[in-house]
């Protein structure tokens, strides 16, 4: 048995040790939104905020993440200046990606609150989006900013 908080809710799992976190979200607590595509941890669309570092939680296993906090799009405030502003720039195509990409993003903006275009260019572009929404998702990224420095006073 493996303790881990989901999105707030201390959550108890009964599965084996090296069980990937990402079946663990999908098939045995039902959060769909965290994504399978590549397995190897490269793509990105599996990315969750483990202790509020983003993770590829294809590549992360049970035992690994035991004890952690874990945040998916859904745990994420809808206020949230992320969510805000890939809406607000209609960032998504087909948003297969976006739950990922997203998580990744806020996580970026917690180590690096002020990115230069080419600090965005190199944390965003190693997630893939097959529908080419990476235009959007960089202005979206750059309004976020602008929005946390206004609520930080800066």
């Amino acid at each position: 048995m493996f303790s881990l908080t989901v999105n707030g809710e201390k959550r108890e799992i009964e599965a084996a040790a090296d069980t990937p976190l990402l079946w663990v979200l999908r098939d045995t607590l039902g959060i769909t939104s965290v994504k399978y595509t590549c397995g190897v941890g490269e793509c990105g669309m599996c990315t969750v905020l483990m202790n509020g570092t983003a993770q590829r939680s294809c590549v992360i296993t049970l035992e690994e993440s035991a004890g952690s906090s874990i945040t998916t799009i859904e745990g994420l405030p809808d206020e949230h200046p992320i969510k805000q502003a890939w809406i607000e720039h209609q960032v998504p195509q087909c948003g297969y990606c976006q739950p990922g990409i997203m998580l990744q993003a806020v996580d970026f903006l917690t180590r690096v609150p002020n990115p230069t275009e080419t600090q965005i260019n190199q944390a965003m572009d190693d997630v893939i989006c097959r529908c080419g929404s990476h235009a959007r998702m960089k202005v979206a990224l750059k309004d976020a900013v602008n929005t946390l420095n206004q609520k930080q006073g800066g």
